[in-house]
């Protein structure tokens, strides 16, 4: 086996090892320290998803819902900083995006307090818009970082040969660089959908409760000894997002496809 193999196997050990675990968890009746393996064996956990399939669907899909509403607001509060701090220079630029980038750099407990006040003033409390803003104002760094990196990769000539057949901005934005965009876009995206669908503490504070969450369905069980349950979960909180991402590579390889 080569050193390349060998680190690739690794690497795939590292990542499959711990997803292992949480499957013999799912089926486990009984373990304990110091056993390997599993003392008994049950389907208990299977049954509880069966149960409350319903339930489980619902805080899925408010979670789902939320994130991917997350992503559109970054790329909304992202494009446009992203173009000038790309494609200009002015003096005091690094302070500027240094401040742009400072949300991801804040503890979440620091972020939260202030803005929780905001929005109970604002009426943005215990609804999932408010969620989704609360999420998009901390994560859009990531995505802004993605944008500022695609507008530097697509450089100026195309930009420059549709000024001079008369395009305006937007139709620039939206049939030019939109489309060259989109690698920069699912990379950011994928990072914002992933802090938004895992978050807990942000959903939890400005939700109120009241905004359905897989994290916040999930977080009891995690705190609890049924393990099993937990590992079940677990599992499903991340095959979504797995499942979502494999959608997006087959569709984005067919539209590439068709422009090819």
């Amino acid at each position: 086996m080569t050193k390349a193999k060998f680190l690739i196997f690794s690497l795939w050990l590292v990542f499959l090892f711990p997803i292992l675990i949480l499957i013999i968890y799912t089926v486990a009746g009984r373990w304990s320290f110091p056993h390997l393996l599993p003392e008994s064996f049950s389907l208990r956990s299977f049954q509880f998803v069966g149960d409350n399939f319903s339930n489980i669907t619902y805080h899925l899909m408010g979670s789902l819902i939320y994130s991917l509403l997350t992503v559109i607001l970054t790329i909304l509060f992202s494009i446009l900083p992203a173009s000038i701090l790309a494609k200009q220079e002015f003096f005091g630029k690094s302070i500027v995006e240094s401040l742009l980038m400072s949300p991801a750099l804040l503890p979440v407990m620091t972020f939260s307090v202030g803005v929780h006040l905001i929005f109970i003033y604002l009426g943005l409390a215990d609804n999932i818009f408010g969620v989704a803003l609360v999420l998009a104002i901390y994560s859009y760094p990531y995505m802004m970082r993605s944008l500022i990196a695609g507008f530097r990769t697509i450089g100026g000539d195309y930009v420059n040969c549709a000024r001079n057949l008369g395009a305006t901005n937007f139709t620039i934005l939206w049939k030019i660089e939109f489309p060259l965009l989109i690698p920069a876009i699912i990379a950011g995206g994928s990072i914002v959908f992933l802090i938004s669908f895992s978050n807990y503490f942000l959903v939890f504070l400005i939700g109120g409760g009241a905004v359905p969450s897989f994290s916040g369905y999930l977080f009891p069980f995690l705190n609890s000894s049924d393990w099993s349950i937990a590992a079940i979960l677990t599992l499903l909180f991340v095959l979504i997002p797995v499942l979502l991402f494999l959608l997006i590579d087959l569709t984005i390889n067919r539209i590439y496809k068709r422009w090819i």
